[in-house]
């Protein structure tokens, strides 16, 4: 049985001092209602060994069926005790359609009839009248003047801090109290007595500490620098650039050209349209998920596999040895005999493939 007890009695220790009626009366009300909150649960975890305790003693019925969950809908619909399921993939089914198809829409044959030239002799510009901008260069002297290399200018200096180092001693960890376990004339028995809590007083601790003190702050000053100038030698425009436009007549020349005699035209011839009869498949139904009934350990017997195995050899299709063990050559024969009967093939022995070997399910 699960239980929680606690018990706390408080007494000080410190020297010469009379603890606060009202702090000590707090206290107690406080332990008081953490006695009463653990009490509670005590007593709920007392109900709920004994509800435990009643349901392991009373059997569940052997036919009983697990209420689920909302959401674990997705399971075999009106199954029946005893019968396995399997959650397989059903390819998608097709079905032959025979229709007439147009391979070739009505048309018309067009025949282009090419156009005729002539040769001729004319008079054919070659080269169209325009422009052209001549530059004329500019011209330059070279002057003396003064320029400035270096303005004036005010020059801060920065003038760095004075510091002093002091020491002086801090708190390290305030005085403060701390309950420690006490002995006393009665000691803890059982769990209906308390542990004994005194409030010892700890005085502060120190430590001393160095510190660097700002004896003259970081002040600046002020330098003033002349500006530095010197004389140069500058060469200007003294005639700036022009352009001048001269016109270039156009050019002719006596050529040998070829002309349309006769346009270029076409014929057109219509075309009728093309059918031809196709057979294409058509999507019946949709692959799916879908919930197939099988044998597993629940619902088969080694009895019921050799009869499976012994109907497979019968039917042409050697199972391997007949063991009443589902193997590879068994697994192997079984898709065979599902591929050529058109039943649904898996890597189960499928109920539907058990009934169509003449063997019952049950």
């Amino acid at each position: 049985m699960l239980a929680i007890t606690l018990a706390t009695t408080a007494c000080s220790s410190l020297p010469n001092d009379t603890p606060d009626v009202e702090s000590l009366e707090d206290k107690n009300a406080q332990l008081a209602a953490r006695e009463a909150a653990l009490d509670r649960r005590l007593a709920n975890i007392e109900a709920r060994e004994k509800a435990l305790k009643t349901r392991a003693e009373t059997p569940e019925p052997a036919t009983a069926i697990t209420q689920l969950r909302t959401g674990d809908d997705l399971l075999p619909p009106e199954a029946k005790p005893g019968e396995c399921y399997t959650r397989v993939w059903a390819p998608p089914t097709y079905r032959e359609v025979t229709e007439r198809v147009k391979t070739q829409d009505a048309a018309e044959t067009i025949t282009v009839i090419p156009a005729t030239y002539k040769t001729t002799r004319k008079r054919v510009l070659v080269k169209e009248a325009s422009t052209k901008l001549i530059a004329v260069p500019a011209t330059y002297k070279t002057i003396e003047e003064r320029v400035m290399v270096k303005p004036a200018a005010k020059k801060i200096v920065k003038v760095p801090a004075i510091y002093e180092t002091h020491s002086e001693q801090v708190i390290d960890k305030p005085a403060h109290t701390t309950w420690k376990r006490g002995t006393g004339p009665i000691q803890r028995i059982d769990d209906t007595t308390g542990e004994i809590m005194c409030l010892v007083e700890v005085p502060a601790s120190y430590k001393t500490i160095t510190k660097r003190v700002l004896k003259t702050p970081a002040t600046t000053k002020i330098i003033e620098e002349p500006a530095i100038f010197k004389t140069v030698e500058k060469r200007v425009i003294d005639q700036p650039a022009t352009t001048e436009t001269v016109a270039i007549p156009a050019e002719y020349k006596m050529m040998t050209v070829k002309e349309i005699d006769t346009p270029a035209h076409e014929n057109r011839a219509p075309i009728d349209a093309q059918y031809t009869i196709m057979t294409r498949r058509e999507l019946v139904q949709d692959g799916r998920m879908e919930w197939r009934s099988i044998l597993c350990d629940t619902n088969t017997t080694p009895d019921r596999i050799s009869d499976i195995q012994r109907a497979l050899d019968e039917a042409g299709y050697y199972p391997g040895p007949i063991d009443g063990i589902i193997g590879v050559e068994t697994m192997r024969a079984v898709n065979a005999y599902q591929r050529a009967n058109d039943l649904p093939v898996d890597k189960y022995l499928n109920i539907a493939t058990v009934k169509a070997l003449g063997v019952s399910p049950h």
